[in-house]
């Protein structure tokens, strides 16, 4: 489990320095350094080196400037490394130097130095590594585009109406003459074609304006995300499926007025039931994750 743990450690630590430090890659260096002596000093460092390698490739694959180029993908195989880690290596007999002075007490018994990582490690991951998951979740789904699509439709055809009408056909090629000012004109174009002129342009732009991303309306997320999931973890944890459940139905009752005024694209329930179910997901998994580390 010592290499789940320092895994999600890693990742989890080079998100939070993406996300507020000011000089990336002296917090990325600082967070190296203290991870190589953790590892040293517990007796792993090679799991140590491997989970640096793993989130250095995290960072290259989730970037947080724009849409992930894998997709969901990195999240689900990180699952899959951590996972497989904990149920099939199991915990160490042995936790080298500190653990011959580590001595941590619960309600539930003593915690070996590696749950301790593990716990630490899944916890840092949920704050905004799991922001990054969510958002690719979202960004794969694309939950605010049918708007924008029958937008565009919607446009295309008017286009075509617009092509068949100015056909030349039906009307005689008018003289050209030249303005006062320089300019060419045409002779005999009289105001209520202009007027229907600017009128057509006047639609085109409005038509061109893309539809409202709904996840501007959506304030607090990044604070909220990490506070939810860390609190599915812990009530999972303690058996308070009662209160975990309150809290869940609570959060779809504070967002119902916003979401029912969706109007008739759906994009916001969709992003708020994506956005959620991925959350939860995560929460419960990492939940299980210790519950199993901690039980083998």
């Amino acid at each position: 489990m010592i290499v789940a743990g320092f895994i999600l450690l890693a990742v989890g630590s080079a998100d939070l320095v993406r996300q507020f430090a000011s000089h990336r890659w002296v917090g990325y260096l600082t967070v190296a350094v203290i991870l190589l002596l953790l590892g040293s000093v517990s007796d792993a460092l090679l799991p140590m080196m491997l989970a640096l390698v793993v989130g250095a490739l995290w960072v290259w694959c989730m970037p947080s400037e724009r849409p992930a180029p894998l997709g969901f993908w990195p999240a689900v195989l990180l699952g899959v490394l951590s996972i497989g880690s904990v149920v099939w290596l199991g915990a160490r007999a042995d936790a080298g130097l500190i653990g011959s002075v580590w001595s941590v007490r619960s309600p539930f018994g003593d915690v070996p130095f590696d749950l301790a990582i593990l716990t630490v490690g899944t916890g840092v991951f949920l704050l905004e590594s799991a922001n990054l998951v969510v958002r690719a979740a979202l960004d794969g789904e694309h939950t605010w585009r049918p708007a924008e699509l029958r937008r565009a439709a919607v446009r295309d055809t008017a286009e075509a109406q617009l092509a068949v009408s100015d056909a030349p056909v039906a009307h005689p090629v008018a003289p050209v003459a030249q303005a006062d000012d320089g300019v060419t004109g045409v002779i005999g174009v009289g105001a209520a074609d202009t007027a229907a002129a600017e009128q057509a342009d006047q639609a085109g732009e409005a038509d061109a304006v893309p539809a409202r991303d709904p996840r501007a309306g959506f304030k607090g997320g990044r604070l909220i995300g990490p506070l939810e999931r860390i609190l599915v973890m812990l009530l999972t944890l303690a058996a308070a499926y009662p209160i975990l459940a309150a809290m869940l139905a609570a959060k779809g009752i504070v967002r119902f007025p916003e979401i029912s005024r969706d109007g008739e694209t759906g994009a916001r329930a969709e992003y708020f039931l994506v956005g959620s179910l991925v959350s939860w997901v995560i929460g419960l998994g990492a939940a299980f994750l210790v519950w199993w580390a901690a039980h083998v």
